[in-house]
């Protein structure tokens, strides 16, 4: 079974889809999917899909919904089986009933969710051995899994909203370090698209500001790296009443130091702000 939630519901079963269009059975697969290989219990199943304000009938209707998952596996078995042959699973195989909840069996197939997992873990690894060339491209593979926000087109009660919160949370802190490798790699100027995106979209993400102060004074452009750190400013005392924090005012201050007694040296003689040298050696950030 190939299990896609980083983005619209994709779950396919010998490359047929079992994915339900009405929007409970969606929702209820969504988390059967999402815990795959687990029990499911029924109680949370239905607070999954009512809110926690469930119907009389929740547990008939969550049966019926189960019926309905069942008949599209039943029907991806039959059509993804090789010709002249017939798969050996039913339907209650794959999606199985036990005491006090049911079980999506994915028989070792992909998930994305696993898979961003895994590579985030190799990611952090890399970067820890002090690969950056190695964790950039794995950090990369894991963030080119994601095509929208987690079970885009699915409702979501309280367990899939947690989930996707998570995993929202996860998909930052493996980008954040991705540019922290493309920066340590010497790519600042291939990075100012991308940073200009994300610190707007993230208005508050101190790290995020720091990164793209660090690849704009590298590129040469130190009025706009002091113009992000007062714009950061700006939004973080007037909405939250918070002052940036000690390592984001060390790094403006290291650069009108640098701006005031070198105004005329280029930015990579500094050497606090220093881009590394080809070969990709650490960036002493102040």
């Amino acid at each position: 079974m190939d299990i896609g939630l980083l983005g619209a519901l994709n779950v396919r079963e010998n490359g047929v889809s079992i994915a339900p269009t009405a929007p409970k059975p969606r929702q209820l697969l969504a988390l059967l999917a999402l815990r795959a290989d687990q029990v499911v219990s029924v109680p949370t199943l239905v607070e999954e899909v009512w809110a926690g304000t469930p119907p009389r009938s929740a547990r008939t209707t969550l049966q019926t919904y189960v019926l309905q998952l069942r008949e599209l596996i039943a029907t991806a078995l039959r059509e993804g089986a090789a010709p002249g042959q017939a798969d050996a699973r039913s339907a209650k195989d794959v999606l199985t009933t036990l005491p006090g909840g049911y079980l999506l069996v994915a028989q070792g197939g992909r998930s994305d969710i696993r898979e961003f997992e895994r590579l985030s873990e190799q990611g952090c690894r890399a970067m820890d051995d002090g690969n950056f060339a190695g964790a950039s491209g794995i950090l990369r593979r894991a963030l080119d899994l994601w095509t929208g926000p987690p079970f885009a087109d699915v409702p979501t009660g309280v367990h899939l909203g947690m989930e996707a919160r998570r995993l929202e949370e996860s998909r930052l802190c493996a980008l954040d370090l991705r540019i922290e490798a493309d920066l340590r790699l010497g790519r600042h100027r291939e990075l100012l698209a991308e940073l200009t995106v994300l610190t707007s979209r993230y208005r508050s993400h101190e790290n995020l500001h720091a990164q793209f102060m660090l690849a704009l004074y590298r590129s040469g452009r130190r009025g706009e790296a002091l113009l992000v750190y007062q714009q950061l400013r700006t939004h973080l005392v007037r909405d939250l009443g918070l002052e940036p924090s000690a390592r984001l005012c060390r790094l403006q201050q290291s650069i009108l130091t640098a701006t005031a007694e070198n105004p005329g040296t280029p930015p990579h003689h500094d050497d606090d702000l220093a881009a590394p040298a080809p070969g990709g050696g650490l960036t002493r950030v102040p």
